[in-house]
């Protein structure tokens, strides 16, 4: 990536293949077929310090010499954006949704540490509402892997004659627990702001109605992120940590998160305060 695009332009063009007519014209329609080959890369990520701190504080992180696990998908957010609004991916990203998170962390990135960024679309595979693709991100120091992540999106639609994978974390149903997460309703404004990743859904209740939504909802990589910093004092260096979404957190509200530890891993999930519904579940796993 020669520059950094803005997220509000990534934003609009993610929207412009489905306006009608506009939609059709060449350079703003998605080819049909498989996944692009070509890789997208970010060299010399360096962290700003201040925005980390940010961060932190959003997702409930304490201060470290290292960055929390969940960090470089900010830095590679605009990254994911810019391979989805892309005329050569085959999907158009409006009403994608972020259904499943993997990220391995092989050892601790430092604060000041510089490292370099490649992205790739590496695999699409059946879905019951639709098809997945599969986003594959990796963190280099020189040639040493330091971090790793899946995004798992769906986008609903035409399925192929496969039969739809079975999820990791199939059949894990969250843990009871007695913490209660108070989300604010500017919660998805501030780590919108802080991300980048300021999709209409996230900041007010008019800007969600308009994609269907009684109210706007809460972050999936806020809300793994923060589940991840409610156990930050029991994960080893290495480890990986994957989540599977469920049903959007609408804001304000009072969700319950509990954990429970089965040997070696910590089973996490959140789920309703009102009913019990759950939100997301997740899994970490030492290497």
């Amino acid at each position: 990536m020669s520059h950094e695009p803005s997220g509000l332009g990534l934003a609009l063009k993610a929207a412009l293949p489905a306006v009608p007519v506009i939609g059709n014209l060449p350079g703003v329609r998605h080819k049909q077929g498989d996944l692009p080959t070509w890789e997208l890369l970010r060299s010399d990520v360096s962290t700003d310090l201040a925005a980390l701190e940010q961060y932190n504080e959003v997702c409930g992180f304490v201060r470290a010499e290292t960055l929390p696990a969940t960090y470089p998908h900010i830095a590679a957010h605009v990254m994911h954006m810019k391979l989805m609004t892309d005329t050569d991916f085959p999907f158009t990203p409006l009403g994608a949704v972020h259904l499943r998170n993997r990220i391995t962390q092989h050892r601790p990135i430092g604060r000041e540490e510089r490292y370099d960024l490649r992205l790739a679309a590496t695999a699409i595979t059946p879905h019951p509402k639709g098809e997945l693709v599969h986003l594959t991100t990796e963190a280099h120091v020189g040639k040493e892997l330091v971090w790793d992540e899946t995004m798992s999106v769906l986008f609903r639609g035409k399925k192929r004659g496969d039969e739809p994978e079975t999820p990791a974390l199939a059949g894990i149903k969250p843990p009871a627990g007695p913490v209660h997460w108070n989300l604010a309703t500017d919660l998805g404004r501030r780590y919108g702001k802080i991300s980048g990743d300021q999709n209409p859904i996230h900041l007010y209740p008019v800007t969600a109605r308009a994609f269907g939504f009684p109210r706007h909802i809460a972050h999936g990589m806020w809300t793994k992120a923060k589940a991840l910093s409610s156990v930050q004092n029991r994960l080893p260096d290495s480890f990986t940590v994957e989540v599977e979404f469920k049903r959007p957190i609408l804001l304000p509200s009072t969700v319950v998160f509990g954990t429970d530890v089965q040997g070696a891993e910590i089973v996490f999930g959140v789920q309703s305060k009102r009913d019990g519904i759950p939100h997301m579940v997740g899994r970490v796993s030492p290497k």
